[in-house]
């Protein structure tokens, strides 16, 4: 049978990683739950709309069936969870690339905040899915730093643009996390493996369904609303 719940999740990436963590637990609380993203969430329960958020006009293919699927939800959650990352550099970094993972990033969040925003009632919440470099800077990923640290700006902008409406919004920063996608880029070197949980102060990484836990809490929470939430297990600063 079909969840008909008054609740509603719109999250964006959960085929897999943190946004199917984050999925599942939402379901487990009774959420009816909707997926963007270009892949499936394999999740019973999950509705998914198919996707492409590095294409401008993505949003707007999807339009309709979004808007009618959420017209009427008591209460709606959106968690801008998906994300684009590449290794780039300030000198290297062309306007094409750049642009690409601005758009999935931050343009794509506003995009779907300004189709939902109108839908969203009072207690609803806007949680987006930052990450320690939202707030500091590696070498080698100057697209991915500087669209994270808009990314905060944007929820504070949200903050403020929504005084009154009785939403919500608050930014999480996951630090390194078990996720398929880190693990990929590991590729199995034992090496490497020691050399990121030795920047975390629990000498392991962070399980996907600790931020979901951490972003139920926030959209649950609005308390919580213009907070930047450092989730990553207290990195070393070396």
């Amino acid at each position: 049978m079909a969840n008909t719940s008054g609740k509603l999740l719109v999250i964006t990436g959960a085929s897999q990683g943190i946004g199917f963590y984050t999925a599942q637990r939402f379901l487990e609380q009774g959420y009816r739950v909707l997926n963007l993203s270009r892949r499936p969430c394999a999740l019973d329960g999950v509705q998914n709309i198919p996707v492409d958020l590095q294409d401008p006009s993505g949003l707007s293919s999807c339009q309709q069936e979004l808007v009618t699927l959420c017209t009427g939800a008591e209460k709606i959650v959106v968690i801008h969870n998906a994300a684009s990352q590449q290794s780039d550099t300030v000198e290297s970094l062309s306007a094409a690339d750049f642009q690409r993972v601005l758009q999935v990033n931050l343009i794509a969040p506003q995009q779907l905040n300004q189709l939902l925003i109108p839908l969203m009632g009072a207690g609803s919440a806007i949680i987006y899915v930052g990450s320690t470099l939202a707030e500091k800077a590696v070498a080698g990923f100057a697209s991915y730093v500087a669209s994270k640290h808009g990314l905060i700006g944007l929820m504070r902008a949200t903050v403020q643009d929504l005084v009154g409406r009785g939403i919500h919004s608050a930014c999480v920063c996951p630090g390194f996390t078990g996720t398929d996608m880190l693990h990929s880029q590991i590729a199995g070197n034992a090496e490497v493996m020691a050399a990121i949980t030795g920047m975390v102060s629990f000498g392991r990484l962070i399980e996907p369904g600790e931020i979901a836990e951490t972003l139920w809490f926030c959209a649950q929470n609005p308390v919580i609303n213009g907070a930047v939430i450092h989730a990553n297990l207290g990195q070393i600063e070396r």
